[in-house]
């Protein structure tokens, strides 16, 4: 059975790899119905690009080494899409710090590592403990108040 990319986010570190990944499942040859992949990082320009070449479904900016930004992300996927998951390019993830690692293991509970082996990827589960909290994009935490806060005068 192969592993369906609906309503997942894509950590992009590595703009080719991103590129590659999304050409090879969502491009016009290869699709039968329109990407559900949400992307987040920092390269806006890629983004934009794979957005309008219809390989993504949505695109956020976001630092990844910033709490703040991740929180911001958490909100928008947690009001606008349905995550069920998000995947990692695996290199990018062995690579990363072990605080980049709390970050990225707190997005979501169900996480992947994507390898590229020649013309195809592999999905592995990700295997570190998950954390839950402002940064999670699939808890209620993430949620925005639609009403303002109000403060007594």
């Amino acid at each position: 059975m192969s592993f369906k990319i609906t309503n997942y986010l894509l950590i992009d570190i590595d703009s080719e790899f991103s590129r590659n990944f999304t050409e090879h499942y969502f491009s016009k040859e290869q699709r039968t119905s329109a990407s559900e992949l949400v992307v987040a990082g920092g390269n806006t320009r890629q983004l934009v690009k794979m957005m309008f070449d219809e390989l993504i479904k949505d695109y956020c900016y976001c630092d990844l080494e910033n709490e703040i930004s991740v929180s911001e992300l958490a909100s928008y996927l947690h009001e606008h899409h349905d995550i069920k998951g998000v995947l990692f390019n695996s290199t990018d993830y062995s690579l990363a710090s072990d605080k980049q690692r709390f970050i990225y293991n707190s997005l979501h509970k169900n996480r992947f590592l994507v390898t590229q082996v020649d013309n195809s990827f592999t999905f592995t589960p990700v295997t570190d403990k998950g954390h839950s909290n402002h940064l999670s994009c699939h808890t209620d935490i993430a949620q925005t108040h639609k009403n303002p806060i109000e403060f007594p005068d």
